[in-house]
């Protein structure tokens, strides 16, 4: 845990606290940031406070009493419920305004973990909790330099194999054919071989598979690739070192000669991602801009092209050491995303149109730093032809 940093944090925010709250491993974002370890056994409620100025303080259950040992501050033990409201009313009392992992109407999920009998607890107190969401981009998706070098490692790396496979699939339709889960293999022999690794994927996707935004071959279930198909590349990987971080690419092509649908839809998502791009470009240039605002900008292009309805989901996600992080997520459809794009935070903007028979989609990276906000790595401006 970085205490003087999360101080700075809540200072700079007029927080007066940032409330830490686990019962079996509900909160993993309270392991990560606070740096305790996730195996330990919580079979009771724990609680770490973290004000803006002073020490911290803990609150833990007399059979768990070491389990935030590795934190600095003062312990404070209970073993009844009434012991445990009584502690927490007099460890909170000074301080009116508590971050926690908490999002009003449950807007932004993945960091709306504490339970709603918890709140209303400490609101009874006279406490007004607040989102810790931006915190938590701070401290969990926030890139150090040795992460971003890492990104563009990986970058390099995965356009030339998502390239090279363009042409491997060419080959193997004309030299006798092949199908989505053989070019899964490929790609996944490739990153062995470049010191990649990835969670799962990449996604290849023929004509109405590629319609299917969440789709992946498997042995079992996979289509042939053939003369005439339209292929979509959904490809994520890092780096296999430690603390290394993603990056995540879609790229699109036809075996063969391109239709004017297919043409039609890659332009349409093409300038959709542009206008996203140059919306989180300007609103980080000019010091403010929050993911949904991203979002809007994409989806203003699709809806006005009169493809809204195809559009089914956000346009783009925090990445980090996961492929999806706990940053800022560029939405505004999912979910009302007001959270800032920090500097040192990367997301992917990715917007697609999905028709029952084909779908196209088409994803770059951003990374924000040093006031301005990047696109790292190909852009890709044409269907490509296999």
């Amino acid at each position: 845990m970085n205490l003087s940093a999360i101080q700075n944090a809540l200072r700079e925010r007029n927080l007066d606290a940032w409330l830490f709250y686990d019962h079996h491993h509900r909160d993993a974002i309270a392991y990560r940031v606070l740096g305790v370890p996730e195996s330990l056994m919580v079979t009771r409620r724990w609680y770490y406070l973290v004000p803006a100025q002073g020490e911290p303080q803990k609150m833990v259950h007399r059979i768990e009493s070491h389990h935030l040992d590795s934190l600095p501050g003062k312990a404070t033990q209970y073993s009844g419920w009434q012991e445990l409201e009584s502690g927490l009313k007099q460890m909170l009392a000074p301080y009116k305004k508590l971050a926690m992992q908490y999002s009003p109407n449950n807007r932004i999920f993945i960091v709306s973990l504490v339970d709603a009998g918890t709140v209303e607890l400490l609101r009874s107190f006279g406490h007004e909790i607040v989102s810790s969401a931006d915190l938590v981009t701070m401290f969990e998706a926030t890139w150090s330099e040795e992460q971003v070098k890492s990104h563009f490692e990986a970058a390099k790396l995965v356009d030339e194999i998502t390239a090279a496979a363009f042409l491997e699939i060419g080959k193997r339709v004309r030299g006798g054919g092949t199908n989505e889960y053989e070019i899964q293999r490929w790609f996944r022999e490739r990153f062995d071989q470049a010191g990649l690794v990835t969670d799962d994927g990449p996604i290849v996707g023929v004509n109405a598979n590629s319609g299917n935004p969440h789709y992946e071959p498997s042995e079992k279930i996979h289509a042939p690739i053939k003369q005439g198909d339209f292929v979509l590349l959904d490809v994520w990987a890092k780096r296999n070192t430690p603390d290394a971080v993603y990056y995540d690419i879609t790229w699109t092509g036809v075996v063969g000669q391109t239709t004017d649908k297919q043409r039609e839809l890659f332009d349409i998502v093409t300038r959709a991602r542009d206008a996203g791009v140059s919306k989180a470009q300007a609103g980080v240039k000019a010091g403010k801009i929050a993911g949904w605002e991203v979002d809007k900008a994409t989806r203003d292009v699709i809806d006005s092209a009169g493809y809204g309805q195809y559009f089914t989901h956000r346009t783009g996600h925090s990445i980090a050491t996961e492929v999806h992080g706990n940053g800022a997520n560029m939405d505004n459809l999912e979910t009302h995303d007001i959270r800032e794009l920090l500097p040192n935070t990367c997301f992917s903007i990715e917007p697609g149109i999905y028709l029952p028979e084909f779908g196209v989609r088409s994803e770059v990276d951003v990374l924000v730093r040093n006031g301005a906000a990047e696109v790292t790595g190909r852009i890709q401006r044409e269907l490509v032809i296999i």
